[in-house]
């Protein structure tokens, strides 16, 4: 299955450390790099952790019917709760909260305002009733939580994470900087970082933590339960945006083809979301409980890349994605990496091929959503795979180049071999001199392709 999903057109795979033991999760990065030896083509996988999970107690009769204006208390009492009442295992919250502060019990299906705050009691009216039942959710939009993203079980997680060769790392419950900084600290630059924005005080501190981490998702579930769901839409292109200003990877995340878990079609409104998310200029969008749980995962895949096929093959795409400003920094490289996307467009270039040992190059030109695709060169396995994730982007793993010549005549090669180009077409090439130094960005150069390298290399 997992071969299927990525014929279909799946670049990564979220490995969801919300369920299941460490040995399934093993099992199932060992069928990803298995299947990756098979075809022969680098994918990413992803390590979304947990984060931690705010729930309260257990009731007497296991649940409980929450009434409009009825008083409902919080408490660290261990008893069973009723309807007056129920434990909240979480003392962090208790000082954290003020009167008039909103609290959301089971996805935001229930709403409590606080009325008053005690050190071990929070007592609240009942704004929408419904039924709470044992372990419920619990979500509080309004203040930052003195916790840490990370519990023992993501620090568990994350060690196991990395033993496997993880190539990124999804952090959970993002509110400030700190939180980003604790995680790479413990990463120790073995996976890259992405910062999920899930919380509406990520949000507000959303460039200080991109600052911080390598890419961010744009977490709508998470998003939708903690603020009202008609300011997601704007909050996305919001976060879309400001990644692609700072050179960030975003992806788009949840309940994107949400139908198609039961349905071998989507709806129209989702096709359109999706779409929206493409136009805007993500990195990448992404299926959760379609391809993890859903009856039809390969055709939610094909669906998916179909829509992004058809996005990009509209004639006034690249107007809208380029709506999105990006000026690039003061220096060779991101001077470098402008230019490639101009120069590709002006002749009708039909690649631009990127050498990196890091990926930095590459990340660079992706940032400008150039107009053809990028084949990224890099005799890295890690940098390939962690390059899954963005936008436009087909890396292939290789050896290093020793020469200007060798460098060229690489490049003709394997853009004719991955079908990015045929002869009589051209070629943009952008490459760091002395080869194998990170960071030496400083040489773009167009060639047009013959068709007779691939065999003359054949006879060789």
């Amino acid at each position: 299955m997992i071969r299927k999903l990525f014929l279909a057109g799946a670049d990564a795979f979220r490995i969801n450390m919300s369920h299941g033991a460490h040995a399934e999760k093993a099992a199932v990065i060992a069928s990803i790099r298995a299947m990756e030896k098979e075809v022969g083509r680098p994918s990413t996988v992803l390590v979304d952790l947990q984060g931690p999970k705010l729930r309260v107690g257990v009731f007497a009769d296991g649940a409980v019917d929450l009434r409009h204006g009825a008083q409902f208390v919080l408490d660290n009492d261990p008893a069973a709760g009723d309807v007056s009442r129920v434990r909240l295992p979480h003392h962090e919250i208790f000082g954290a909260l003020e009167p008039g502060a909103r609290l959301l019990l089971d996805d935001g299906k229930m709403v409590l305002r606080v009325v008053d705050v005690a050190p071990n009691r929070i007592v609240t009216r009942v704004e929408v009733g419904g039924k709470l039942s044992n372990h419920k959710g619990l979500n509080v939009p309004d203040v930052v939580v003195p916790m840490a993203a990370m519990t023992d079980k993501d620090r568990t997680d994350l060690a196991f994470a990395l033993e496997n060769g993880a190539d990124w790392i999804a952090l959970s419950f993002v509110q400030r900087p700190e939180d980003v900084a604790e995680a790479r600290r413990l990463i120790g630059g073995k996976a890259a970082l992405l910062a999920k924005i899930e919380k509406p005080s990520a949000v507000v501190r959303l460039e200080e933590i991109l600052e911080l981490a390598d890419a961010v998702m744009v977490a709508r579930g998470d998003l939708g339960v903690e603020l009202p769901p008609q300011r997601v839409p704007s909050l996305q292109k919001h976060i879309v945006e400001t990644a692609r200003r700072m050179g960030k990877p975003v992806v788009v995340a949840t309940q994107m083809l949400e139908s198609m878990i039961v349905s071998p079609s989507p709806t129209r409104a989702e096709v359109s979301d999706v779409a929206t998310a493409i136009y805007d200029g993500a990195d990448a969008v992404m299926l959760s409980a379609e391809s993890a749980a859903g009856a039809w995962p390969v055709e939610a895949v094909t669906m998916m890349d179909d829509i992004a096929i058809a996005v990009e093959g509209d004639a006034g795409d690249h107007d809208r994605i380029h709506f999105t400003r990006t000026v690039p920094d003061p220096t060779t490289a991101d001077a470098l990496s402008f230019s490639a996307n101009q120069i590709a467009r002006t002749i009708s270039a039909t690649a631009i091929v990127c050498f990196t040992l890091s990926g930095s190059t590459a990340r660079r030109i992706a940032r400008e959503r150039p107009s053809v695709p990028l084949l990224v060169l890099t005799p890295r396995a890690a940098t390939a795979r962690r390059i899954g994730l963005l936008w436009g982007t087909h890396a292939v793993r290789t050896r290093d180049v020793g020469s200007f010549e060798e460098m060229v005549g690489k490049a003709k090669r394997m853009a004719l071999r991955h079908g990015l180009g045929k002869a009589g077409d051209r070629i943009v090439i952008i490459a760091g001199v002395p080869f194998g130094t990170p960071g030496s960005t400083n040489v773009l150069h167009v060639v047009r392709l013959t068709g007779d390298e691939l065999k003359n290399h054949a006879a060789s």
